[in-house]
């Protein structure tokens, strides 16, 4: 009921979501089996019976016993498709010969469908023939007329034969579709997983690159204060130390410490980014890869401003961050766009609801909780396009960092997405701000 999809939606605005149309699960089709299996075997067990009437006869316990094992088998087709064709396709043989029952083997036809659905690979079955001649069989019959102008069991069993090989064609048909569906389905989500992987390469990148030039600019300032005190007067050896220049000196000093310093923990920072990076960039490249975004890089500062839109689409938002220390810049975009896509999510499949979102740091990992309390069927009208790749979106950030992730259905109801994102202290990517709070 929460499947999250990672496509965007394509629902109409003002449309509602086609509940009926959600494939049923095993456990129904299997009841849903069953109810069709006795209500198939009561209306052939009533047709006997009155045939058995208009004769002036009585049926045997060899009768009922024929129809029974004919049509009840059909509850487990799912279950054992092959042994239960078996049976069936036995049975209903058996009563059309001793006259039981007029039944040209549809019961049969059933069970052979499930069995050709469920066969993997059967390339040794001409699919395509059976079809064909059954098609042709079916055809020439209703062109000769009643099967009563038949030769009794004779013409209900070729009549039979062509329905089993029509059913057995129906099922390798939707069977080749479904696989069709699967390795497409497998394709787009093999291109999604590279076109995130693609999309967060390209936002550490524009993180590596301004770390490093703080790195440049830095370490340029540190080596304009030392050539500024090799070249000042009085510094050449035996030459009397000028009063100034010493009360200046703790100063001097004070400033090389913490350029240094800066220099230390920016450049762990963007060499921890730079292993994220090439990690990412392992997986492959596409030459397709849309622009990156000119945009500031989002992080914990700008979450308010991506719950209040949120809720602005239908979804209340309860927002708690416990983050004292600084964190590295690529996990803050990392946790920004987590947040985003479970939000989306949220938005796309349970508006109306309630949603909390929980980012807390215990110095050594960052955990994100965003938990809600919907239905998992949106019931306000569509919301528009969103961006992003859903779970695979969320899976491939946190697998950045060598974190866990996980996404489900909460006991409570509604669906929860948590996230653990290990970090070193001490790899604090500086920014800007951090700069002036430092000068």
């Amino acid at each position: 009921m929460h499947d999250r999809a990672t496509t965007n939606s394509s629902q109409a605005p003002g449309s509602h979501p086609r509940v009926l149309a959600r494939r049923l699960s095993r456990g129904r089709l299997i009841a849903l089996d069953a109810l069709a299996a006795v209500a198939y075997t009561l209306v052939v067990l009533n047709i006997v019976l009155l045939q058995a009437q208009s004769r002036d006869g009585s049926l045997g316990w060899q009768a009922y016993l024929l129809v029974a094992a004919t049509g009840l088998p059909l509850a487990v087709r799912r279950v054992w498709p092959m042994p239960v064709l078996g049976v069936v396709l036995v049975f209903s043989v058996l009563s059309v010969l001793v006259g039981v029952s007029r039944d040209p083997l549809i019961a049969a036809a059933f069970a052979t469908y499930i069995a050709a659905l469920s066969r993997d690979t059967v390339s040794w079955v001409p699919t395509r023939a059976i079809g064909v001649i059954s098609a042709l069989v079916i055809l020439g019959i209703a062109a000769a007329g009643p099967v009563d102008q038949w030769d009794g069991a004779t013409g209900l069993l070729v009549l039979g034969a062509a329905i089993l090989g029509g059913a057995w064609t129906l099922g390798r048909v939707v069977r080749a579709q479904r696989d069709d569906a699967a390795r497409a389905a497998a394709q787009q989500a093999a291109q999604a997983v590279t076109d995130e992987r693609l999309r967060i390469a390209r936002e550490l990148h524009d993180i590596v690159a301004h770390s490093m030039s703080l790195v440049a600019v830095k370490a340029g300032v540190l080596h304009h204060v030392l050539n500024a005190s090799a070249d000042a007067p009085g510094s050449a050896a035996g030459t009397p130390v000028n009063p100034g220049l010493a009360t200046a000196q703790p100063l001097l000093d004070a400033e090389l410490r913490a350029g240094l310093h800066e220099i230390e923990h920016t450049s762990r920072g963007a060499l921890a980014e730079m292993r994220h990076l090439l990690g990412v960039l392992r997986s492959g490249t596409n030459d397709n890869q849309a622009p990156a975004e000119l945009a500031p890089t989002p992080g914990l500062a700008e979450l308010p401003s991506l719950t209040a839109g949120a809720t602005a689409a239908g979804v209340k938002v309860d927002l708690d961050v416990r983050v004292s220390d600084a964190l590295p810049e690529g996990m803050e975009l990392s946790i920004y766009r987590i947040v985003q896509e479970a939000l989306t999510n949220v938005v796309r499949h349970s508006a109306p609801a309630r949603c909390r979102v929980v980012v807390q740091a215990d110095g050594h990992q960052v955990q994100v909780e965003v938990t809600d309390d919907g239905p998992g069927v949106r019931l306000l009208p569509d919301a528009g396009p969103f961006p992003g790749h859903g779970l695979i979106g969320m899976r491939e950030r946190v697998a950045v960092y060598g974190g866990t992730f996980v996404a489900g259905p909460s006991p409570e109801g509604g669906f929860a997405v948590s996230a653990r994102l290990p970090y070193a202290p001490g790899t604090t990517v500086a920014t800007p701000a951090s700069l002036e709070r430092r000068a």
